[in-house]
C-alpha cells in the first residue's frame, strides 16, 4: 500500500471517528469566542465608581457586599469559585461555584451587577471537563491531536494533488511540442 493511499484511510477514517467530539469542541469554542459581546454568555465588566484607584474597602466588606445577593449562594469563602479584582475598572468580581458573578465597586462596596455567567460552562464543555475527567483525556484530548493530524494528512494529500496536476500540464505543454506554444 502507497503513502498515499495509507494517508487517504487515516483522514478518513478519522474523520468519522473524530466527528462528534470535534462538533462539540467547535460549538463550544465558536460560543465562547462570542462571550466578550453576548452578555447572556458573560455579564460584562461594569467600572466602579473610582477605576484605577487602590480599593478603598476592604475585601471583607467587599465580600459581604457579594453575600447580600442571594442568587449567588455565597455564604463563606468556600463557597466561590473565584474572585476576579480588575484594578483597573474599580471592580472586584465574585464567582460563586453555582456560576453566578457578583461585581462589586471596590470603592464604595456597593453591588453594581449580579448575573448568571454561563462562559465557564462553555470552557467546561469545550476542554470535555464537563461530562468528566475521563472524557476529557481520553476522547477529547485524543480528538483534538486527531484533528491535527486531519489537518497534516489534508494538508499533504492537498499538495500531492496540485504537484501531480502541475506536473501533468507540464508534461501535456513538452509534449505537445513548439507548435503548441505558437498557436497558443
Amino acid at each position: 500500500m502507497n503513502v498515499q493511499k495509507s494517508l487517504r484511510l487515516v483522514h478518513h477514517w478519522l474523520s468519522v471517528i473524530v466527528g462528534l467530539p470535534l462538533l462539540v469542541m467547535i460549538g463550544a469554542g465558536v460560543v465562547l469566542m462570542l462571550k466578550k459581546d453576548v452578555s447572556w454568555i458573560q455579564p460584562p465588566t461594569i467600572s466602579g465608581s473610582a477605576p484605577d484607584m487602590i480599593p478603598a474597602a476592604s475585601f471583607d466588606a467587599l465580600f459581604a457586599a457579594a453575600q447580600s445577593v442571594e442568587a449567588a449562594g455565597i455564604e463563606d469563602w468556600s463557597d466561590l469559585d473565584r474572585v476576579d479584582l480588575k484594578p483597573d475598572k474599580g471592580v472586584v468580581k465574585f464567582v460563586s461555584h453555582n456560576r453566578w458573578e457578583v461585581q462589586v465597586d471596590t470603592a464604595t462596596g456597593e453591588v453594581l451587577q449580579a448575573s448568571y455567567r454561563r462562559s465557564d460552562l462553555f470552557e467546561a464543555i469545550h476542554d470535555g471537563s464537563f461530562f468528566s475527567d475521563g472524557v476529557k483525556y481520553f476522547l477529547f484530548l485524543p480528538s483534538g491531536v486527531a484533528l491535527f493530524v486531519l489537518w497534516a494528512t489534508g494538508i499533504y494529500l492537498f499538495v500531492d494533488m496540485q504537484m501531480k496536476q502541475h506536473r501533468k500540464r507540464r508534461r501535456k505543454a513538452v509534449s505537445a511540442g513548439p507548435r503548441a506554444a505558437e498557436n497558443a
